[in-house]
Formats: C-alpha cells, sequence, structure tokens
C-alpha cells in the first residue's frame, strides 16, 4: 500500500473551503435535543462530552442502520446517540459521574441506547470503554473529569505528555492512534468554552470515515491503483493500512486548513456535514444532482457542489469510492 499527501490538490481543496466555510456558521453544540444547555455548569458539560466522544463510534453495520423515533422526531447515527446522551442527562445526570461508569454493564447500555428496533452493535465494547472511564477517573483524576483540563494547564501538547490530547490516552476510548475521539472531544469543549486552548496550532481535525472519504475522492491524497480497487470492492483494511490513510488524511486536512487559513475544528464542521450530506457514500451531490440537504449543509453553488473544482474524482471516475472497510472498531 502507497499513501501519500498530495500537497497541490491540498492548497486547492484550501481555496474551495475557505469559501464554504465562510457561509457556514460555526455549531456552538448547545442544541438541547442533543447536548447539556447552555447554563450547564462546565464540569457537567465535561462529563457528558468525554462519556458520549468515548462511544462515538460506528453505530451502524451493513444493512443495519441505528436509526429511530425519540418524541415524534427521527434521528439517525450519531444523531440519535446524542439524543439519546441529552435525554439522559436531563433525566439522570448523576449517571455520569465517575462511581457510575466504574459500575456500567452491558444491559445498561443496551437498555439506554435501544430505540424501537435500533440497537448499538457492540453494546459490550461500549459499557468496557464507560467502566474503564469510571475506574481511572476515580483512580488519576478524583473522578473529576474537569481535572483533565486543569492538568493540561489548557494546551492540547505540552510538555512530555502532559497535554489535553496525551492525557486522554489514560482512557481505553482515547487511545486511538489517529487521535480521532480526543480531538473531537477537544472541539466540543472548546466550542462550549470549558477551555479555549493555548495551542491552536496543534489542532487536528478528528479524521472520521466522512472526512476520510471526501479525501480520497478529492485527491488530497494518493493512493496507489490497487488500493482504490480494493476499496471500491469493499475489501477489509488492516488496521495498519487504516492507520497509514487516515494520517495522511490528517496531516492533508493540516494543509487544506493552512490553505484556507480556517481553524480546523470549524473546517470539521463543514466537511463532517459535508461528508454526510453532500458527499455521500452511495450518491455524492455531483452525480445525483445538489439536495436541499446539501445546500442546508453549504454544500452547493447553484445546483453543482461547491467542491467540485478541487474534487479529482469529477475528472477520474476511479477516485470516486465508498469508504475504505475497516469496521471492527471503537477507534472512529
Amino acid at each position: 500500500m502507497r499513501v501519500e499527501v498530495n500537497r497541490e490538490r491540498a492548497k486547492a481543496l484550501g481555496r474551495a473551503i475557505a469559501k464554504a466555510v465562510s457561509k457556514t456558521p460555526a455549531d456552538a453544540f448547545d442544541d438541547p435535543r442533543y447536548y447539556p444547555p447552555r447554563d450547564a455548569p462546565r464540569r457537567d458539560v465535561m462529563a457528558y462530552f468525554l462519556v458520549m466522544v468515548a462511544m462515538d463510534h460506528r453505530l451502524s453495520r451493513g444493512r443495519r442502520q441505528y436509526e429511530a423515533s425519540v418524541g415524534g422526531s427521527r434521528f439517525h447515527g450519531a444523531d440519535l446517540l446524542y439524543r439519546l446522551g441529552s435525554k439522559r442527562f436531563s433525566e439522570d445526570p448523576g449517571f455520569f459521574t465517575a462511581d457510575r461508569l466504574a459500575l456500567v454493564n452491558d444491559d445498561d447500555v443496551l437498555s439506554w441506547l435501544s430505540v424501537e428496533g435500533a440497537r448499538p452493535p457492540d453494546a459490550h465494547v461500549r459499557a468496557e470503554l464507560l467502566r474503564d472511564l469510571g475506574v481511572k477517573l476515580k483512580a488519576l483524576f478524583d473522578g473529576d473529569p474537569y481535572r483533565i483540563v486543569v492538568e493540561s494547564g489548557g494546551y492540547l501538547r505540552r510538555g512530555v505528555g502532559q497535554g489535553f490530547i496525551d492525557l486522554l490516552k489514560v482512557f481505553k476510548a482515547y487511545q486511538d492512534p489517529v487521535e480521532k475521539k480526543a480531538f473531537l472531544l477537544a472541539k466540543f469543549i472548546e466550542r462550549r468554552e470549558v477551555v479555549i486552548f493555548q495551542d491552536p496550532q496543534n489542532k487536528e481535525v478528528p479524521v472520521d470515515n466522512h472526512l476520510t472519504r471526501v479525501a480520497l475522492r478529492t485527491g488530497i491524497v494518493d493512493v496507489d491503483r490497487e488500493t482504490l480497487e480494493l476499496i471500491a470492492a469493499g475489501a477489509p483494511f488492516r488496521p495498519q493500512e487504516d492507520v497509514m490513510l487516515r494520517l495522511a488524511v490528517r496531516e492533508a486536512y493540516r494543509l487544506v486548513a493552512q490553505e484556507a487559513g480556517v481553524d480546523p475544528f470549524i473546517m470539521d464542521d463543514f466537511l463532517w456535514s459535508f461528508g454526510r450530506s453532500c458527499c455521500t457514500f452511495e450518491a455524492p451531490a455531483c452525480i445525483s444532482g445538489c439536495s436541499a440537504r446539501c445546500s442546508s449543509a453549504g454544500g452547493c453553488e447553484g445546483d453543482r457542489c461547491i467542491l467540485l473544482p478541487a474534487c479529482r474524482a469529477s475528472s477520474e471516475r476511479l477516485y470516486m469510492v465508498p469508504e475504505h472497510n475497516f469496521m471492527d472498531t471503537w477507534w472512529y
């Protein structure tokens, strides 16, 4: 497998992204359907996001979609996860304390996150990740998740493993090599003003499946023809191949953000919405046309995808690949 950053294409995408991001307001992450209310204490906000991001990995597997109605509205994937999280926070905020997390079992997760026919695909994994959070919060941070922020000094990277991203690595949920969950948590808590990080130069986008798919299609990462064909065929990736790909994707998006002159966390807001609403797995807007959903995500200019001029797949169909197949993981 060969993978490398295409710097020229990253710069071209950066110029296109700058225009798109300028039209997209930053998400405050205070919609009460999904998140704690705006006036919630910052320690409670930190606890909520620490727990929810720990479980925020693939919920839909194959034809089994994680989708259900709550309170008369339909939610899918991460939206359903955070809808159920917010509901739990309002009804039972004590669940998010270290003492309760340390005792979570599989049935607790299933009863909480199952609605109608929707069930989390790996309740035992999510339960283990939550127990690990609770036990280590008690042992290392006096049960107070805000201590992680305090001990970081407000830095993402500091000294020898003393920054926020590195301190999180003690928890199983935050040990993924590409640090997707760690940077997603950092984005959430900074936007909610739990902390304003002092070293913005160390920000990275949380590289999830949507961002990886967009990176492959736009060509900001180059992979060999054989790998593209394997992705198109749905062949499973080995863990080391996944890490190689996603680290290149992360570096490419760093160049995109630098060229665009935008905060990587703000850029991630746009890319995530664009990936799930426009450059979708099965019906990208450049083929199926700009939908109302894509337009609302800021991904359309007239009836064209806003990133079309910087997209390699628009002229080289070999790059119009689905997301790569790396399913059995709690990293993403």
